[in-house]
């Protein structure tokens, strides 16, 4: 068996995790059937040798299978044209959300992970937006509903399930667990074989697999080739970070969790060359990177510190922190990048900025989201409850600065997600950031849940009469982001890989400098992230005198021995080379 063989790669990788603990060839054997892949083929290579998968025209939309609807139609039809109407040629990528049969948490507690919740549409209505978008899915692979068949099957001692899930005496000493919600741990049910008690890191429907137990990796296997044949081209691995569990340990990021993730991506790479791993893991930020690997785990991770960081200097109107942080931030390598982003289904996450921001600068950030209408989820650990994630709609977050409610909630906003597409890194939006979309107090009260503040069902023909409205704030948001991104597609300088230098520019302007990989275009992206105007030295800048300089964003050029640039409240400007 060649060194270089598929087979041999798979083979060592669960050396790794099971170390010989299990019956290696006959996994090799059932991993590779399940995948349809040939164990002879060359192993292929997983590191910066890898072409780049993307390019500055990607930007991904982030949205649930129903956010909006018509009466008497399946959802995924509404999605679809939405889509197409508004969004074709604006973005390249869709990630939807859990399409699945569930029972709670809005999608996250899959029953079967092999079928489209009926109520939103069928695999065909997924396959027709995979026609004409890249295809993000979750990859719900950290647990399973308490109502799915391998629970059941686990509760009455028969298989597939029997033993797809932990299980843990109550008195060991379970303190070191880190996870992000204050409900306990341990559930405890009735089996064929007594009283159990079953890990739930997230719910006590929500229950965590056993992946010490290699039966899982060849479900999961099945389970990614179909998804692959239907056409989802990006994984999202939900809660990776959580994935193996050992007692004694907080539970996180293990050496295990992270060869899995090597494992997956060598599967996935060799069944679809063009697919990709994206990591959820939102943690501080040294654990979250370290999903890149060595360019041979993630293709992407999400650049979980921007949200609240962007939030942060909104508020105070003060850059330095997201500065200092993000001079702090290594280039992703060749092949490997970060997934921007400032809003999402879930809310706002504050782990991230454990250590960059203080304690005292956090809770004044939740204070004034609580006075904006937001909620605060919570989190336990070692008996503490601390605040763990911001619910709130972001355009009503930036509605107000720590100076109070003002006339410029649209033009902070906007300059929110300007600043953001101009970083190293893909774009994603959530829809209700295109859409402009409030907190919806209905939803919380309806479900109890604070995350559905931000989970608003458009039913279609409101929305698409405050679409129709040229003065509603959901067309000229939706507008304005979709001109930014024309603008953006067209700037190699902009490439998620290319080179990026954080400027100096005080606490009132927020700048970068890009440059394309093939050094053809420089750029320089400012942003007053003030209420106030600015005036910006182009020598402390420094522009290159002998070049001509436009201003991409309205189409200007800069004069010959222009000493400065003035920045209107919130404005932003992307000064081109070429």
């Amino acid at each position: 068996m060649s060194s270089f063989s598929l087979r041999a790669r798979i083979g060592e990788q669960l050396r790794q995790i099971y170390r010989n603990e299990i019956d290696l060839e006959s996994v090799v054997d059932r991993l590779l059937h399940e995948m349809r892949l040939r164990g002879e083929a060359p192993c292929l290579g997983q590191g910066v040798e890898q072409p780049s998968h993307w390019s500055a025209a990607d930007a991904y939309l982030i949205t649930y299978g129903d956010t909006i609807y018509r009466d008497g139609e399946k959802p995924l039809h509404s999605l679809q044209r939405f889509l197409l109407n508004e969004l074709s040629g604006t973005i390249s990528g869709v990630h939807i959300l859990p399409f699945f049969p569930y029972t709670s948490d809005d999608g996250f507690s899959v029953m079967d992970f092999t079928s489209v919740n009926e109520t939103l549409g069928e695999w065909s209505d997924i396959q027709a937006i995979a026609d004409d978008f890249v295809l993000m899915s979750d990859l719900v692979i950290n647990h399973i509903s308490s109502r799915s068949a391998w629970f059941d099957n686990f509760q009455a001692g028969i298989d597939p399930g029997r033993n797809y899930f932990i299980c843990c005496d109550p008195a060991e000493d379970l303190s070191r667990v880190v996870r992000p919600r204050a409900s306990e741990l341990l559930r405890e049910v009735q089996t064929v074989d007594g009283k159990r008690h079953v890990w739930c890191t997230f719910s006590h429907d929500q229950v965590d697999l056993d992946f010490s137990n290699p039966e899982l990796l060849v479900e999961f296997a099945r389970i990614i080739r179909l998804y692959l044949d239907r056409g989802v081209r990006v994984f999202r691995l939900d809660a990776i970070a959580f994935l193996w569990k050992e007692v004694g340990t907080d539970c996180l990021h293990r050496p295990e969790t992270h060869e899995i993730v090597r494992l997956l991506r060598t599967l996935v790479l060799h069944a679809e060359s063009g697919a990709l791993l994206l990591t959820e893991t939102n943690v501080p930020n040294r654990e979250n990177l370290s999903y890149f690997g060595n360019g041979n785990e993630a293709h992407m991770v999400y650049n979980f510190p921007l949200p609240p960081l962007l939030l942060h200097t909104l508020y105070g109107g003060d850059c330095c922190g997201l500065t200092e942080w993000l001079m702090s931030m290594p280039a992703p390598p060749l092949g490997s990048t970060y997934l921007n982003f400032i809003a999402s289904h879930d809310g706002i996450g504050l782990r991230p900025v454990e250590g960059v921001l203080s304690a005292l600068e956090r809770d004044r950030m939740v204070a004034m989201v609580e006075q904006l209408g937001g909620r605060v989820s919570v989190r336990t650990l070692e008996g503490e409850v601390t605040p763990y994630e911001l619910n709130i709609s972001l355009f009503d977050a930036l509605a107000a600065s720590y100076q109070g409610v003002d006339p410029w909630q649209q033009a902070r906003f906007l300059c929110a997600h300007t600043l953001m597409l101009a970083l190293q890194g893909v774009p994603a939006f959530y829809i209700h950031s295109l859409l402009a979309t409030s907190n919806d107090y209905d939803r919380v009260q309806h479900t109890g849940n604070a995350r559905a503040i931000n989970r608003h069902r458009w039913q279609e023909d409101l929305l698409d009469a405050a679409l129709a409205n040229p003065k509603s704030p959901q067309r000229q948001v939706l507008e304005s982001i979709k001109s930014l991104l024309a603008i953006r597609r067209e700037q190699p300088a902009l490439h998620p890989n290319a080179n990026q230098y954080v400027l100096q520019l005080g606490s009132k302007v927020f700048g970068v400098w890009r440059q394309s990989l093939g050094q053809h275009q420089t750029l320089f992206a400012l942003s007053n992230i003030t209420d106030s105007p600015q005036r910006v030295s182009l020598h402390s800048v420094n522009l290159d005198a002998a070049v001509q300089w436009t201003e991409l964003l309205s189409g200007e050029q800069l004069v010959q021995d222009q000493a400065s640039i003035d920045l209107q409240p919130y404005q932003s400007v992307w000064l081109s080379s070429v």
